[in-house]
């Protein structure tokens, strides 16, 4: 009896070969990150750095109009450096026009890289970032909101991957009272910036802003807080140098405080 021949391989007869090559293929794929060049910083941040596709959310550390500027720039900072490193023009989406365009371009965002655009509700500023996240041909996109639930932060960060275009949402304070970071989200990162005692010069006049930058919840890792001086003309923060002539940060009574001076 003759022998047989095996039989001849078919293409796509072996789906196992080609599911484990996809696999393969999608983790070599790495999310790129921005680091803040801070060691301080980025050895705490699970990527290193800002994840590029990812949400991250910043709120003011009060109602205040010095923390709403300083939160503000923080992300303008941010949103600088994405449009240096990727050369394309940073999105910035509002319900009311109030930015000051030449605080903007001290930290490094001119004109030139803005694209503004403006909704009359809340819900109008979602539905314009999650588009211009999804073109994905933009640096960064910023949406200034007062609220924003789970499922809206859900479907930001799925835009953002889908993009590959990272998404800053800044949460603005509704009541004095209550943290805008106290709702449920779906961000890579959220952070809580304030504003903190500057260093005094030898001379009249205003030192370099000093920032108590806080991350209140990372994917992946802890969370943890610094003071840190503001933006430079390239969106870049600092640690601040040690000074004797440092200005006090202010003091604030607590119990016994109260208790000692009802006893005097």
């Amino acid at each position: 009896m003759p022998a047989l021949s095996p039989l001849p391989a078919l293409p796509g007869a072996d789906p196992l070969a080609k599911l484990r090559e996809a696999v393969a293929q999608t983790r070599a794929v790495e999310i790129p990150s921005l680091p803040f060049g801070l060691g301080a910083m980025d050895d705490r941040l699970a990527s290193g750095g800002l994840d590029g596709w990812g949400l991250h959310e910043i709120a003011a550390g009060s109602s205040s109009l010095n923390d709403d500027a300083a939160a503000t720039l923080f992300l303008a900072g941010i949103a600088a450096r994405f449009a240096a490193e990727a050369d394309q023009t940073v999105c910035w989406a509002m319900t009311a026009f109030d930015l000051y365009a030449p605080g903007l371009e001290q930290v490094g965002i001119g004109p030139a890289k803005l694209l503004y655009a403006q909704g009359r509700k809340d819900v109008d500023v979602l539905a314009i970032a999650e588009d211009a996240l999804r073109d994905g041909s933009l640096a960064c996109v910023i949406a200034e909101v007062k609220s924003a639930d789970m499922t809206a932060t859900r479907r930001l960060q799925l835009a953002a991957s889908d993009g590959q275009t990272p998404m800053l949402l800044y949460r603005r304070h509704r009541t004095r009272d209550r943290c805008p970071l106290s709702s449920p989200s779906s961000a890579m990162t959220r952070w809580r910036v304030s504003c903190a005692p500057s260093e005094r010069l030898a001379w009249p006049g205003v030192g370099r802003a000093h920032w108590q930058v806080e991350l209140v919840r990372q994917r992946n890792g802890d969370p943890f807080s610094l003071e840190l001086e503001a933006c430079d003309a390239t969106g870049r923060l600092a640690l601040p140098a040690p000074s004797r002539d440092r200005a006090a940060a202010p003091r604030r009574a607590d119990a016994r405080d109260d208790a000692i001076s009802r006893a005097a």
